[in-house]
């Protein structure tokens, strides 16, 4: 890592808590953290603090995706509404040439449109609502039905109701909870002991989690905001945890899973899809073959993070912070940190 002082550009940005991870040689060669768990408090960071990945939980959806593809459960190109059971995506003049699959919902190119002011935070004082009625528009959180807006795979369009039907798809086939799915493929098999996607925070758990903060270093209104769609942004996690996966992701690229994932299906996630050089199954790609960069970013109310990874050259670089710093990640302090990186890989 290039000469940063990592404390003095977390002042600069207002960042109050923050942790980062370095892989190199297929090994971690590198974990700081620096900062609180909250802003006026002695409560310190560290290995065990858990951050809202918010969409990093996209690529951990695709991972367990392949996993059950791997054991017959899904298939990634089959119409998805062959499995669905609580709802199903709605046919129309969009459809009529291309299904709605896994695969292109996986890489947004599944004709899929958020609605506008949709996927906003959990509200506390409301209650957890189904994915069925989330789908139907029926929640506070989309308030219009989810529907194929363009045909699949004509165009990009980055969506949280893609991965909405996802989860859905994988509570119907498995018949549990997404959360459960997730522990069972995921987290237990790579003993991801600080991971979760619940949505409740027991209050024998709250100081191991890290607060979120505005910009200007003041807390969020709600302390600890959650997403109830899961799949697409609901991941609580540390860099460690995160380290597992990813070095779970480097095996299995060589045909070494601990999950059973092949080194054919694991591949897939790096192929660009849809003619979209920069868009793999849940990750987004930047350059080609054995040098390719893959990245998934999380941007949430309170928190920003990012995990970067050169799977064949088994590099990587993780980082989580409890601060939306009001830009785009390569313009902040997380920015700052991956290019004093990028020249070691």
């Amino acid at each position: 890592m290039n000469n940063i002082h990592i404390e003095e550009r977390m002042n600069h940005f207002r960042v109050q808590g923050l942790s980062l991870l370095f892989i190199e040689q297929g090994q971690i060669s590198k974990i700081e953290h620096h900062g609180t768990l909250e802003a006026g408090t002695n409560q310190k960071v560290n290995t065990h603090s858990l951050f809202h990945a918010c969409s990093i939980s996209k690529f951990l959806t695709s991972l367990l995706v392949m996993s059950l593809v791997e054991q017959g459960y899904l298939n990634l190109d089959e119409d998805v509404n062959k499995k669905l059971i609580s709802w199903k995506v709605p046919d129309s003049r969009f459809t009529k040439h291309n299904k709605v699959t896994l695969r292109n919902l996986l890489c947004h190119l599944s004709g899929i449109v958020d609605p506008a002011h949709s996927f906003p935070p959990l509200n506390a004082l409301k209650e957890y609502p189904s994915m069925k009625d989330l789908l139907n528009g029926k929640t506070p959180y989309c308030k219009r039905a989810i529907e194929v807006s363009n045909e699949p795979w004509h165009a990009f369009h980055y969506s949280d109701a893609g991965y909405c039907i996802i989860q859905q798809l994988i509570e119907d086939v498995m018949q549990q909870p997404f959360e459960n799915s997730m522990e069972d493929f995921i987290f237990k098999p790579l003993h991801m002991e600080n991971s979760t996607f619940s949505t409740s925070m027991t209050n024998s758990h709250e100081k191991t989690y890290a607060c979120g903060h505005h910009q200007n270093g003041e807390l969020v209104e709600v302390n600890y905001p959650t997403y109830p769609y899961p799949a697409a942004c609901g991941l609580w996690t540390t860099p460690s945890d995160l380290a597992k996966f990813l070095l779970e992701f480097m095996h299995a690229i060589k045909g070494a899973s601990q999950i059973g994932i092949s080194a054919k299906l694991a591949k897939a996630v790096l192929e660009p899809q849809g003619g979209k050089e920069w868009t793999g199954l849940g990750v987004f790609l930047e350059g080609a073959q054995h040098e390719v960069e893959i990245s998934s970013l999380g941007w949430g109310v309170g928190f920003q993070c990012m995990l970067v990874a050169y799977p064949y050259l088994e590099k990587g670089f993780i980082i989580m912070t409890n601060t939306d710093v009001g830009v785009h990640q390569m313009q902040g302090i997380i920015g700052e940190l991956y290019r004093s990186f990028i020249p070691s890989t």
